[in-house]
């Protein structure tokens, strides 16, 4: 038995233990290619206006290696250099995976962003990844990306998607370079040379939220590709051939990891639906395009479930794996979906900074609904303990201690040395430095807390920080309070996670205002605007409270979770730090 986790997957794509050559497009594309797969059905997808989604346009593996192959000629032949960013902000098209795959051959990083975003998210990732090319949609451009164009002064080139270069919308005289996605790739040739690419040359760029501070982007590289391809195959049973349909949006890293990457370097055909969610359409596209794996999040399956079983389908002619990422799956979820799809439905646990699935539930070991599963080949997790406050216990030399209890909850950590590991976080090593722990930083610390059984099956508790889950997404309370905050009626604001049983939680804002603004259902709702404007509807506010006052620590932080206790009418916990005095700025002019 061999001691690397991970050799049948090295095995499986071309590569060897000291290979120094892998491009992940290279890998997920073009060597299907050379293989003589090149008629292959890589992606099928369908416009958001096929209806009844009777009529998806095939790409071909040979085709989608021409097109990137075009992109990655266009971005050199516009002085793009290795290592430069490029961004997409586009729903599901065609496009976005031809930018995406052309991107990482060419050895430029992508960033996926999320095409629900307002204005202030989409500025604040552009410049922290100092973007040099975006990808969008006119749509997209005139609203959110004309009005940010003076804070970027990276950016040099925008390409638009679907409109011909005759038909580009109207855009500044100064700043960078507006040309169509059409007239840049097809200036381009079907042959580009992949320069050599390290394992550890950076691939990817996720941006994802904190507590605190602005949003931070979780450098990933090409070597990701063998944990993308083994998790492909140990949890979702991926084989050369199948069907199969990950409903992420691309513009998260389950799209990217899990909608592109792992079915690629697969050799599957992926579905790819433009359409946001519609029950009727889902089930129609799972059996009429006899859809092998199902890769969804649980507030889709909870919106399955809140239709109703009469909808579904008596039979579902080729699937047999249905499983669920982004947040916990319910053992009630799980049991309904197991009763309507009639296959295994397994939870998977993983993060942006992990980069592939690290626990889950497995098609080939017992199914405990409810439960994370356990960690899959290659990954050692374990549970920290934690002290009171919160903090983990930690010894003079440095050392962690470990939860021996089954049944007692600790903080989820993975020992470092997996290849889809994130590498830092851009301009933040400090940060980055801080999320591995132990005598010799073994140990990368989760934040998510959990707790294990007897027979090694991890149980979700919740997150060890403020970070808010909803419907899938990861929203950080900071980036919504500080629109909040710049609301001229607004002192200051606490924002929260609400439980919810589609979505798993809402945004509720609690609102501190100044003298002399009145709280009424009129500011309520020019808040919720606001943000809107700013956010975008996915990240802002469902709910704003008016409040005299906030609690703080002595420090002068927000409690969030005295907030969180006191909206669900649970104990408050230990208040000893809470300063009980209004906010000073309270009533401030």
């Amino acid at each position: 038995m061999t001691s690397d986790p991970w050799a049948a997957s090295r095995v499986a794509l071309g590569l060897t233990p000291d290979s120094t050559d892998m491009n992940l497009a290279d890998l997920a594309v073009s060597r299907h290619v050379r293989a003589g797969s090149g008629n292959e059905v890589a992606l099928r997808w369908f416009a958001r206006d096929d209806e009844h989604a009777e009529h998806p346009v095939d790409i071909t593996y040979a085709m989608l290696e021409h097109r990137m192959n075009r992109f990655a000629g266009g971005l050199h032949r516009h002085g793009l250099d290795p290592g430069a960013g490029v961004a997409t902000l586009a729903g599901r098209v065609p496009e976005l995976y031809v930018a995406a795959l052309g991107t990482l051959r060419a050895r430029c990083v992508y960033s996926p962003l999320f095409s629900a975003f307002g204005p202030e998210p989409i500025a604040q990732r552009l410049a922290i990844g100092r973007i040099r090319v975006l990808v969008t949609t006119p749509l997209q451009y005139r609203r959110k990306v004309v009005s940010i164009l003076p804070r970027l002064p990276d950016l040099e080139l925008i390409l638009l998607v679907g409109v011909d270069e005759a038909s580009l919308p109207p855009h500044p005289d100064a700043g960078p370079t507006v040309m169509s996605f059409g007239r840049f790739v097809g200036e381009g040739h079907d042959v580009f040379e992949t320069p050599p690419t390290p394992p550890d040359t950076p691939s990817l760029l996720h941006f994802t939220s904190g507590t605190t501070g602005a949003p931070k982007g979780a450098v990933h590289v090409h070597e990701a590709a063998i944990a993308h391809h083994a998790t492909g195959a140990s949890v979702l049973d991926l084989h050369a051939g199948d069907v199969y349909w990950c409903t992420a949006d691309p513009g998260w890293v389950t799209g990217t990891s899990y909608g592109m990457m792992a079915p690629l370097l697969h050799g599957v055909t992926a579905i790819v639906d433009e359409a946001e969610f519609d029950a009727a359409r889902w089930y129609r596209i799972l059996c009429d395009q006899r859809v092998d794996v199902f890769y969804t999040a649980p507030t889709a399956i909870r919106m399955l479930q809140r239709v109703g079983d009469d909808l579904a389908p008596e039979t579902f002619p080729a699937l047999r794996l249905v499983a669920s990422v982004g947040e916990p799956l319910d053992a009630e979820s799980v049991l309904w979906a197991q009763r309507v799809f009639r296959v295994p439905v397994l939870d998977t646990w993983w993060q942006t900074e992990t980069g592939a699935i690290m626990i889950a539930n497995r098609h080939d070991h017992e199914v405990r609904p409810g439960s994370m599963g356990r960690p899959v080949p290659g990954i050692t997790a374990t549970l920290l303990e934690r002290d009171h406050d919160g903090e983990l216990i930690v010894g003079p030399d440095g050392a962690v201690r470990e939860v021996a209890e089954p049944g007692t909850n600790g903080e989820i950590a993975l020992r470092v040395g997996w290849p889809s590991m994130f590498r830092g976080y851009l301009d933040r090593e400090a940060k980055y430095r801080s999320c591995f722990v132990g005598a010799e930083h073994e140990w990368y610390r989760s934040g998510d807390l959990a707790r294990r059984d007897d027979d090694g099956y991890f149980w979700f508790v919740g997150r060890g920080d403020d970070v808010i889950k909803t419907a899938g997404h990861l929203i950080g309370p900071f980036e919504v309070e500080a629109v909040l905050d710049e609301h001229p009626a607004v002192v200051e604001s606490g924002v929260i996670g609400k439980p919810d049983p589609t979505a798993g939680a809402v945004i509720k804002a609690f609102v501190v205002l100044h003298s002399g603004h009145t709280p009424d259902e009129a500011l309520r709702t020019d808040l919720m605007a606001h943000c809107r404007r700013r956010l975008g509807a996915a990240v802002s506010p469902r709910e704003i409270d008016f409040a005299e006052s906030l609690p703080h620590t002595r420090s002068g932080k927000i409690m969030r979770r005295v907030l969180r206790a006191r909206e669900l009418g649970e104990d408050e916990g230990d208040i000893s730090t809470l300063e009980t005095a209004a906010s000073p700025a309270a009533g401030a002019p």
